[in-house]
C-alpha cells in the first residue's frame, strides 16, 4: 500500500449538488429584490474550487462587503439545511467504490465550503461511515493546502494523496506537498496531475 490517507475534494468529485444550491440561493434572493441577480447552474460551475467570499465577490459584484457576507450567509444556512434533506446527485458507484477504499485507506474529505456542508453531504446520503476525518474552509477559514496539511497532522498520515476536479485542487496537493488525482468527470480542467480518472470507479484502478 503506498498511500495511508485518501483525501477527496466535495463538489465535482464525490458530488454534484448545483440544483439544490441553485435553488435555494434563488430562493434568499427572492426576499431582496432590489438586487436583480439570477443564480444560474453556469454561474456556480465557474466558481467551484473557490472560497466562498471570493465566491460571493464573483456572483454579486454590485455589493458591498458587508452585504455580500449577508447574503452568503442566509444562502449557505438554507443550502445545508435543504442538501441534509435532499441530498445531491452522487457520481455513479461512489459508495461501492468509497467501501472498497474505506477497507484498506483512511478516507477525508477537505473542502472550500461552509461549515455544515459537508456535515448535510453525509447527513443525506448516510457516508459518513467510511471517512475518519474531514475540514472546511468554513470552519478553519484556511486555504484548502493548509487544510490538507491541518488533516495529515491530525491523522499522523506518512503518504496522503489527494482527489479533486478543478485547478484549486491541484494547488492544494502541491500546497500540502502530496500527489493529485484529476477527477476529470468534475468541474474543471486541470493539466497537471499525477493521476487521472475518468470515473469514480476508477479510482480502484490505480495502485493506491
Amino acid at each position: 500500500m503506498k498511500y495511508d490517507g485518501i483525501i477527496f475534494d466535495l463538489d465535482g468529485t464525490l458530488w454534484d449538488s448545483t440544483e439544490g444550491i441553485c435553488s435555494t440561493w434563488n430562493q434568499v434572493l427572492s426576499k431582496y429584490p432590489q438586487i436583480k441577480t439570477e443564480i444560474t447552474l453556469e454561474k456556480l460551475y465557474s466558481c467551484m474550487g473557490l472560497l466562498m467570499e471570493a465566491i460571493a465577490e464573483r456572483l454579486f459584484p454590485q455589493l458591498d462587503k458587508k452585504m455580500q457576507l449577508k447574503l452568503l450567509q442566509e444562502c449557505c444556512e438554507l443550502e445545508n439545511s435543504y442538501l441534509a434533506k435532499h441530498g445531491g446527485i452522487l457520481y455513479p458507484q461512489l459508495e461501492e467504490t468509497i467501501a472498497k477504499l474505506a477497507e484498506t485507506h483512511k478516507l477525508f474529505i477537505v473542502s472550500n465550503c461552509q461549515d455544515g456542508y459537508i456535515q448535510s453531504f453525509f447527513a443525506a446520503h448516510k457516508l459518513d461511515k467510511y471517512f475518519t476525518d474531514f475540514e472546511s474552509a468554513g470552519k478553519t477559514g484556511l486555504s484548502k493546502g493548509e487544510n490538507n496539511k491541518l488533516v495529515i497532522e491530525r491523522n499522523q498520515l506518512k503518504n496522503a494523496i489527494y482527489v479533486g476536479d478543478t485547478l484549486g485542487d491541484a494547488k492544494s496537493a502541491i500546497d500540502a506537498n502530496i500527489p493529485f488525482i484529476f477527477a476529470r468527470y468534475g468541474f474543471g480542467d486541470v493539466e497537471k496531475y499525477d493521476f487521472v480518472i475518468d470515473a469514480f470507479n476508477e479510482m480502484l484502478k490505480i495502485e493506491l
